[in-house]
């Protein structure tokens, strides 16, 4: 068990929903009627937090849940300081706390952007793209990606130019991507060191990169995440805050993350 914002989000409303409940049954047996004007303060709080934790808890565990990207492991597909929404039942609805899928939906698919816990942390949220699917061979070579054999086609768009706090990756080689049918851009770094390899993914697992290869801790690293790992797709962009730009990001609001 994870103690993290959710576990004490369900704290917060099993406690407030006992003690206003409790208080509520204590009226009905002790055949208080009409119930005192003036409740416990204690209760008073109770009552008036028990509705917004519990929505608050619904929605984060079933619905969606925001996330902020804090480094430039995504780049560019995702800045340093985009907040994202992340759908949490698109892989299936999981029992907050516990994390036990108790509906099963759809499967990750190649090329999607995941939340996930670290498999070597699992209290940290990482987000990266799956690149290998379970039963997959994911080879890395010299900054070449290979699936099963066969190369992932990519196109030159030019020399990057980052801004703000992303600054620091102008000059990286910018490329569209083509991951079985799903284009997206990626960086590379032509002067970093290739971190090649050859990995089989095992059933259940996921190997997952970033898309600023050069400079991204994924799989190439620390293995496969399992798939209860999970948390959900990334899929929108409802605001971006870089203070070492231009602050409010407004054309990144409302990007559909691809």
């Amino acid at each position: 068990m994870n103690f993290d914002f959710s576990f004490f989000l369900a704290i917060a409303t099993l406690l407030t929903g006992a003690i206003w409940g409790g208080y509520l049954a204590y009226l009905k047996f002790a055949s208080i009627d009409p119930p005192p004007e003036n409740e416990p303060i204690i209760v008073e709080y109770a009552r008036s937090f028990f509705p917004i934790v519990l929505i608050v808890l619904l929605l984060r565990s079933f619905l969606v849940e925001p996330f902020r990207i804090p480094s430039g492991s995504m780049m560019p597909t995702l800045l340093i300081g985009d907040f994202i929404l992340v759908n949490k039942f698109t892989y299936g609805i999981r029992l907050p706390v516990i994390n036990k899928k108790v509906v099963e939906m759809n499967q990750p698919q190649r090329g999607d952007i995941v939340v996930f816990r670290y498999p070597k942390q699992p209290s940290v949220d990482y987000i990266k793209r799956i690149i290998g699917l379970p039963g997959d061979r994911v080879a890395y070579d010299k900054k070449n990606l290979y699936i099963n054999g066969h190369p992932v086609k990519r196109i030159s768009l030019g020399i990057y130019e980052g801004v703000g706090q992303g600054e620091s990756m102008t000059g990286t080689e910018h490329f569209l991507e083509n991951l079985n049918g799903i284009e997206h851009s990626i960086l590379i770094s032509p002067g970093a060191p290739s971190i090649d390899g050859v990995y089989v993914v095992p059933e259940g697992h996921f190997f997952v990169m970033g898309d600023n290869r050069d400079n991204s801790n994924d799989s190439r690293y620390w293995g496969t995440v399992p798939e209860q790992n999970l948390v959900g797709k990334a899929f929108f962009i409802w605001m971006n805050w870089d203070w070492q730009y231009k602050g409010v990001g407004f054309d990144r609001i409302g990007t559909i993350i691809q």
